[in-house]
């Protein structure tokens, strides 16, 4: 398991800094390369499986900036899947995302259908990852109150910590408040 050693500079912004071994590179990670866009890459070990609660423990990262990706389905025939980007501590609101997305009614995807509508597994589920496939992206409006959050790198137990607003504009996201009141 990889842990934090310390704080390294990247373009004014502050990142943990990981030991020398780097995790493998991602389409994510070669995504964010292309734009230009800084981020920092987290590795840990999952055995079986982490939450994104779990995930911000292992990365020593709050859990509140370390947020999941879940696949969503509209009920209507034929509509593109959503994704829903929110806080590892915090639950979706199914009908808050319904709304936001303008559809009358949404449900999670099973996991089996989620893996196979993204080609990526449970825990490697990232937005960047799944730009080519056009999936519409909604994001937690609480994303704001950060200058960097964590996702998924596209594979299970590697993640990156990426500057929100040049992430936003790159996944075209649209915010909204998806989740349930605690």
């Amino acid at each position: 398991m990889l842990g934090l050693t310390g704080l390294k500079s990247l373009s004014g912004l502050r990142f943990p800094k990981m030991p020398a071994q780097k995790p493998v590179k991602t389409l994510a990670m070669r995504i964010l390369d292309g734009q230009g866009i800084p981020y920092q890459p987290v590795a840990y070990e999952v055995v079986d499986h982490l939450s994104a609660s779990e995930v911000a423990r292992v990365i020593g990262f709050p859990p509140e900036q370390t947020f999941k990706t879940l696949v969503v389905l509209p009920d209507r025939p034929h509509a593109r899947p959503l994704l829903a980007l929110l806080p590892g501590d915090s639950q979706l609101d199914l009908k808050k995302l319904a709304t936001a997305s303008g559809e009358k009614k949404v449900q999670m995807a099973p996991q089996r259908e989620a893996e196979r509508l993204t080609g990526l597994e449970r825990g490697g589920i990232s937005p960047l990852a799944l730009m080519d496939k056009g999936f519409p992206v909604f994001v937690d409006e609480t994303v704001i109150l950060f200058d960097r959050i964590e996702i998924s790198a596209g594979k299970v137990g590697v993640g990156v910590i990426v500057p929100v607003t040049p992430l936003l504009s790159l996944l075209n996201a649209t915010l909204a408040d998806l989740t349930e009141l605690r």
